[in-house]
């Protein structure tokens, strides 16, 4: 049987078992496993790799990430970002909508999950917004719309897994996803005024400059994360994986020694709370590296990247396939289970025709994160629907016009490079 025979079985398993709603893991692991056994490979192969694949320094950026923005998530951080925000921007037409936007961004450079940007930012906004008398679908649609940017602005686990899917340095993606992050975040924030504007939702007092520099104060703790991160990486104090340690042991200070918002027992719950989501995404990371083994032995990124060759396809025509095909899968699959899928099968393809893996690897984590805001499968809407206390299906009208609004900055990322690689280039982080 030829090699895109087996692909084609592969895929047809892959996304029949999604249908059915068996967990990510066993979808991927089931196909890999059949197309082996087709294909005569020896199962042995699939622990070793899986092993090999996994035993990776930069992986444990993962756990170590994902502890400290559970630490930040319940260790007060959340209210002296809101307050901060507050100072800035409540002032605007709709002001609290915009509030809750940039205490996402601001909550986005701490955590790295949209997840937890998404529910420590709205358990604090929606029902304050729902008091001023906003719509109480509309303030789920902003906190879910926020939360993107959690997987966008660094430090972000999502651009730790495609480095180590890519072999695309770490450091360099988080540079890159600066910009685009703050671009996304302004962006929603025009379309949280526009609809504003259109149902008249009040304006918040604006505040003194006095004011500002004291809710900076009580920020600044928090506030220095991603600059104790980056600043480390960049300055070759540390590398990512060390940097993600460091956030954790700065993150535990800050909940348990200095605001005291974290006793044993809320220790006890966010240390199984973490020890459960790296479990989760270990499993994931596992399967996927059997499955991406089995797709650069047979070659089959090298054969697509042939096919789109003879097609004669452009670089724009081809990411522009790309981006609508991410955007599909980001509607049915796990942002990083669709990422660890696809990451090594389009990045060769775009890499040969002249594009910076760097470059790449933002556009897929961005399109994977407007997957996070759009049905059937948009977690973050699940998430805010909850906080809200409204139906799931009452926050996808509102939440539309968010998500246009980040498709169009996605084209804009993907075809003004510059956006994304300008400041690596400054700092001399890629050529």
């Amino acid at each position: 049987m030829n090699t895109m025979m087996m692909a084609v079985i592969l895929l047809l398993i892959l996304l029949g078992l999604l249908f059915l709603n068996v967990p990510v893991a066993f979808c991927i692991a089931t196909a890999a496993t059949v197309v082996c056994l087709i294909s005569g490979i020896d199962l042995i192969r699939m622990p070793q790799t899986m092993f090999t694949g996994m035993n990776s320094f930069t992986l444990l950026a993962i756990p170590y990430f994902l502890y400290a923005g559970a630490l930040m998530e319940h260790g007060g951080i959340s209210q002296r970002l809101v307050d901060f925000a507050y100072s800035l921007v409540a002032h605007l037409r709709g002001g609290l909508a915009h509030v809750t936007i940039l205490a996402c961004m601001f909550f986005a450079a701490i955590s790295g999950s949209s997840i937890a940007t998404t529910a420590a930012i709205g358990r604090i906004m929606v029902p304050d917004m729902q008091k001023k008398g906003y719509d109480p679908a509309f303030t789920g649609a902003v906190a879910a719309s926020g939360g993107i940017t959690g997987v966008i602005i660094p430090p972000s686990m999502t651009m730790v897994l495609f480095g180590a899917a890519t072999g695309t340095s770490i450091g360099a993606m988080f540079m890159a996803g600066i910009i685009p992050g703050i671009l996304i975040g302004c962006s929603l924030m025009i379309i949280a005024y526009i609809f504003s504007k259109k149902y008249g939702y009040p304006l918040g007092e604006k505040s003194s400059i006095k004011e500002r520099l004291n809710k900076f104060k009580k920020a600044i703790l928090a506030l220095m994360m991603p600059i104790i991160i980056l600043g480390g990486i960049y300055g070759g104090i540390f590398t990512p994986t060390e940097a993600a340690t460091v956030a954790c042991v700065y993150g535990m200070f800050i909940a348990i020694v200095v605001y005291r918002f974290v006793d044993f027992k809320k220790f006890r719950l966010i240390t199984r709370s973490a020890v459960k989501s790296t479990c989760t995404i270990g499993i994931i990371l596992g399967v996927a590296m059997y499955f991406g083994n089995w797709l650069t032995v047979e070659r089959i990124p090298h054969l697509l990247s042939e096919t789109i060759g003879n097609a004669g396809w452009t670089l724009y025509l081809t990411l522009l396939v790309i981006n609508l095909l991410l955007l599909v899968l980001g509607c049915f699959m796990d942002t990083g289970a669709a990422l660890i899928i696809c990451a090594p099968i389009l990045t060769p393809i775009v890499v040969s025709m002249g594009m910076h893996p760097v470059h790449f690897g933002i556009i897929m984590v961005v399109n994977l994160a407007i997957g996070n805001i759009t049905p059937p499968v948009g977690i973050l809407m699940y998430v805010a629907a909850d906080i809200a206390k409204v139906p799931f299906s009452k926050i996808v009208k509102p939440i539309l016009a968010f998500c246009l609004m980040a498709i169009a900055d996605l084209f804009l990322i993907s075809y003004l490079s510059p956006i994304v690689l300008g400041l690596p280039r400054i700092l001399g982080l890629i050529s």
